[in-house]
């Protein structure tokens, strides 16, 4: 097929979030975590086939999309996934704030860990529920979950434990062992767990593998609600198709009952992309992999270049981690922003000192913003 990633689509001036908060600014933004690349064609045709029927009225989901996605599940994690199991949202985020208010009270607690995507911390603030903060400790160059320090912190309350594979924003992507220790630490603690498995088709270290949390074992299925989505893997995040995959009956009525009246049904639009996505994309994903590959590997050798910024290899999604501590500055955000780089602020995450890069971009754009966060730092007392 032969995509070309590096044709640069003029986003400023749409509808596009990322490209508006920057709009008439000479600031490149590479904060949230949609990419600039157009969708895969079989996407596109699918969508401009069902818009020239002309008639936009309420959908459901068509036993295509909910067989392609079944069959995905066995042939890419040998998880055996049942129709039946399957929740069909309009957005990964508010399957992660149904699961807080639907398999917890207000008098039990959340665990999160800590720094993570935001929404798993405004999730538990937005119910009212205390959550406890998981660390994320650097080990052997990897962010990795610390049980051991989360144990000590741990009151008799906490109920639902948030997990997210691969991690967001470390890019982490979890061994089975890893994966196992969190297993055994749900079970002690007697804990339902929300796994959010958003950018499991990003893998950009080959060799390595994603493995559902809910695919460990029969205990793991039935403790457990894990949430996929296409949105992030073939860029059509706007129009909001989300999966939850909740093996437990009892856990599923609770958490369907939580959504009625609030969340709405998906798109029939937003069904018919990720039905195209699932079941002609795969060769486009394999391609944007490979450009995101050399993404990663750009934005690992320039960031290390630059005195006071460390990062760490990157295994999975389109994003960067960031440690700016080594900076002489009070707000990298703000220091890079003024550079004409908008990043997302690490305080969002849990860390102030860092920031997360997108690099889900074309490559002479992230040059391009690698070269003034460079000269930025080079020129840092004069900005200061």
């Amino acid at each position: 097929m032969a995509s070309n990633f590096d044709l640069y689509v003029e986003r400023r001036h749409t509808d596009s979030d990322k490209w508006h908060k920057y709009e008439d600014k000479e600031i490149i933004p590479l904060w949230v975590a949609d990419s600039d690349f157009k969708s895969p064609p079989s996407v596109i045709e699918a969508l401009q086939k069902r818009i020239a029927h002309g008639v936009f009225g309420y959908g459901y989901p068509s036993p295509e999309l909910v067989e392609v996605f079944i069959q995905r599940m066995k042939e890419r994690y040998q998880w055996e996934v049942k129709p039946e199991w399957l929740v069909f949202l309009p957005g990964l985020v508010c399957g992660l704030n149904l699961c807080v208010r639907a398999l917890t009270t207000p008098e039990q607690s959340t665990i999160a860990p800590h720094p993570i995507y935001p929404p798993f911390m405004k999730s538990a603030r937005f119910a009212n529920r205390n959550q406890v903060s998981a660390p994320v400790k650097l080990q052997n160059k990897r962010w990795v979950l610390d049980l051991e320090a989360t144990e000590n912190q741990l009151s008799g309350s906490e109920k639902l434990l948030l997990l997210c594979n691969p991690q967001n924003p470390g890019g982490t992507v979890y061994r089975r062992h890893e994966l196992a220790a969190q297993l055994d630490f749900a079970q002690r603690h007697n804990l339902i767990v929300c796994s959010d498995e958003i950018h499991c088709d990003l893998l950009l270290e080959k060799g390595l593998e994603h493995i559902p949390f809910a695919s460990l074992s029969e205990d793991a299925a039935q403790r457990s609600v894990t949430l996929m989505s296409p949105s992030k893997t073939f860029n059509i995040a706007g129009l909001g198709a989300s999966i939850a995959i909740i093996p437990n009956a009892a856990l599923r009525h609770r958490f369907t009952e939580a959504r009625a009246g609030i969340v709405p049904s998906v798109d029939i639009l937003a069904y018919v992309a990720a039905t195209a996505a699932y079941q002609n994309g795969d060769e486009w994903l394999e391609e944007q992999l490979t450009y995101l590959r050399g993404n990663r590997d750009l934005v690992m050798e320039s960031i290390n270049a630059i005195p006071g910024l460390k990062l760490m290899p990157v295994e999975a999604t389109y994003l960067a981690w960031i440690d700016a501590s080594g900076l002489a500055v009070t707000n990298p955000h703000a220091f890079f922003e003024q550079a004409g780089v908008g990043l997302s602020p690490g305080s969002d995450f849990g860390n102030p000192n860092f920031v997360r890069l997108n690099f889900g971009c074309q490559r002479a754009l992230l040059e391009q913003a690698l070269t003034r966060m460079a000269n930025a730092v080079a020129n840092l007392p004069a900005l200061v």
